[in-house]
């Protein structure tokens, strides 16, 4: 699906002689996206953007994706509630990976001769992963008392690594209405986390004006 998508922005962002309109000196945006990869889940965040050159941007973003958690973070939380089963009863989990970030880069925008503003980025930065898992045993959360029933939580269960991170995307900014701008984008990112490394993937649109 992400390459689908990145080859038709690519397309769309070579379509039509370049400098055909004059390009924006700079944006700031809203974000909204539907993060996808080991689950589904949304994200958010703010993009700033300044022209250097007029067909390169500089350009930061940061933000926060509600949850990445791989298959392997619940069958971690599965032992533990099995384990507390055999002496309690009603036992439950919930396991959620969430992710705060922050990216700097370079984005390319194409000029076409028409309304839309076609771009394709890179960007790299850091980010903060969080393994948030929670036990309850009949209906009450106990994670913070799990020591009483002879339970410590390793690393594959609790804290959090911040570690650096890779992004790559393309879109295409439609200014609806004076400085008004919508950004329809797609970004993938790739986070050096131990182990396997974590990749995400994020399509959704933007909101934002133009300076």
């Amino acid at each position: 699906m992400k390459i689908s998508i990145a080859a038709i922005l690519a397309w769309m962002a070579l379509t039509g002689p370049l400098y055909a309109q004059t390009l924006s000196k700079g944006y700031v945006e809203g974000v909204a996206q539907s993060a996808f990869g080991n689950v589904t889940s949304q994200s958010y965040g703010v993009e700033l953007g300044m022209s250097i050159v007029p067909s390169v941007q500089i350009f930061g973003e940061v933000g926060f994706t509600s949850d990445t958690a791989p298959a392997s973070l619940g069958s971690s939380a599965q032992v533990i509630v099995d384990y507390l089963s055999r002496t309690q009863s009603n036992v439950a989990y919930t396991a959620k990976q969430p992710v705060t970030f922050g990216v700097a880069g370079f984005r390319f925008p194409f000029a076409t001769t028409t309304k839309l503003e076609p771009y394709v980025l890179a960007a790299g930065g850091v980010a903060q992963v969080k393994k948030d898992v929670t036990f309850t045993i009949g209906g009450s959360d106990v994670t913070s008392n799990l020591a009483q029933y002879g339970v410590v939580l390793g690393t594959d269960l609790s804290g959090s690594e911040t570690k650096g991170m890779l992004s790559f995307g393309a879109g295409v900014a439609w200014p609806v209405w004076e400085k008004l701008v919508v950004d329809f984008q797609y970004r993938y990112g790739r986070v050096f986390t131990s182990g396997e490394g974590l990749n995400m993937n994020r399509v959704g649109v933007g909101i934002g004006v133009r300076f």
